[in-house]
């Protein structure tokens, strides 16, 4: 039985990345992640942990992850999500998932209006999810940035919400776990880098993990991540 899915929309650059991230932490239970197309409309039996991949769904077009939330799979995502599932929304994943609206705020364009691709700092700010359960409340990991649509915005009452609910996952920061604007690299508010929902079951981030999953990609930070999610589902 396949516990963890990874959907593969068009455009999508980042699949193969993130599915070889959540293969390396299923390896230990015997287990590995499946491919799903953007057009089936159900997800394999036993689906726990469904990984929305980076990449330029649908190109980008319209705007990002806006066509991709609206594709025949993302209905059962949401009913996946709703249920309880696990759904993780990377870079453009996350976009895909402010569009289904399964997290708040949204994702625009850079403060600067430039393409953004360099690794950043950022603090662990919530540790009650699964997916951060393995890290260290305000520890300091460096994962990689790739966008151009990442400065995260929401409503006033939403981040204060957000706040009083511990619903950010992850701040930009800098080594010294300092949040400052020199620190944010796309003008996001609050310095906000992930952010889950209600029910923590869902997490939404602009940084990789997946691109910090094997020391000659330039480190590990990533692998706490998947391994947290994954050992919750079959540990």
């Amino acid at each position: 039985m396949n516990k963890a899915a990874v959907i593969v929309f068009p455009g999508s650059n980042c699949d193969r990345d993130v599915f070889l991230a959540v293969k390396r932490s299923m390896a230990k239970f015997g287990q590995t992640p499946v491919f799903v197309w953007h057009a089936d409309k159900t997800l394999p039996a036993g689906v726990e942990l469904v990984v929305l991949p980076g990449g330029f769904s649908y190109g980008d077009y319209l705007r990002c992850g806006a066509i991709a939330a609206r594709s025949p799979i993302m209905g059962e995502v949401v009913r996946h999500a709703n249920r309880g599932g696990y759904v993780l929304g990377i870079c453009n994943g996350f976009q895909v998932l402010t569009e289904t609206g399964l997290v708040e705020g949204a994702l625009v364009r850079n403060q600067g209006l430039k393409f953004i691709c360099k690794d950043v700092s950022l603090r662990v700010e919530a540790t009650s999810s699964p997916f951060t359960s393995q890290y260290q409340s305000n520890q300091i990991v460096t994962m990689p940035v790739a966008h151009h649509d990442g400065c995260y915005v929401a409503d006033s009452d939403v981040i204060k919400k957000m706040e009083d609910q511990n619903m950010i996952a992850f701040r930009y920061a800098s080594s010294n776990g300092t949040v400052g604007n020199e620190t944010n690299p796309n003008g996001s508010m609050g310095s906000i880098a992930g952010v889950f929902n209600a029910k923590g079951n869902v997490l939404g981030m602009m940084p990789h993990p997946e691109r910090y999953s094997e020391q000659p990609l330039g480190g590990v930070d990533g692998n706490a991540l998947f391994d947290g999610v994954i050992e919750r589902i079959i540990g």
